[in-house]
């Protein structure tokens, strides 16, 4: 069935599926500030800034999830998706989490772009905020590859 500008975003699960999102994005705050407290060595400020920079950028993506789903009518989740403690505090280790991380955050994306069919600004929205995952995942897999 064909969406029309009177269905409700919430008749198909968008703002459920925004919930989700906004889960993910707040638990990647806690991920990346915890990540940058474990970081230890000599290249301890730029990769301990470089997650704190993703921490703030999870915060700016929250922000919108919030403030969107409150514009369509509903209720933001105060709920953070569980961060298990992996105790691998090695920054390659922590890296290849975070990847997993950026990648799990990017398919719940790629979901809500199959629900906001024909809402052109929520899709636009959503096709930023994949660009900037996308990006996440690429820099993070440069971080992980070895030079040959």
């Amino acid at each position: 069935m064909a969406k029309t500008k009177t269905d409700k975003p919430s008749s198909n699960g968008v703002i459920d599926h925004l919930d989700l999102i906004l889960e993910a994005e707040l638990s990647g705050v806690v991920r990346y500030l915890h990540y940058s407290f474990m970081i230890f060595g000599p290249n301890r400020i730029p990769i301990t800034k470089w997650f704190r920079d993703h921490a703030m950028e999870g915060i700016a993506h929250a922000v919108t999830i919030g403030e969107k789903i409150t514009a369509l009518g509903g209720h933001p989740s105060i709920k953070v998706q569980p961060v298990p403690e992996t105790n691998n505090h090695n920054v390659m280790e922590i890296l290849k989490e975070s990847l997993e991380f950026e990648h799990d955050t990017l398919k719940l994306y790629h979901g809500l772009l199959g629900k906001i069919e024909g809402d052109v600004a929520l899709e636009e929205m959503v096709r930023g905020l994949i660009l900037e995952e996308t990006s996440h995942i690429e820099e993070v897999e440069k971080m992980t590859r070895s030079m040959k």
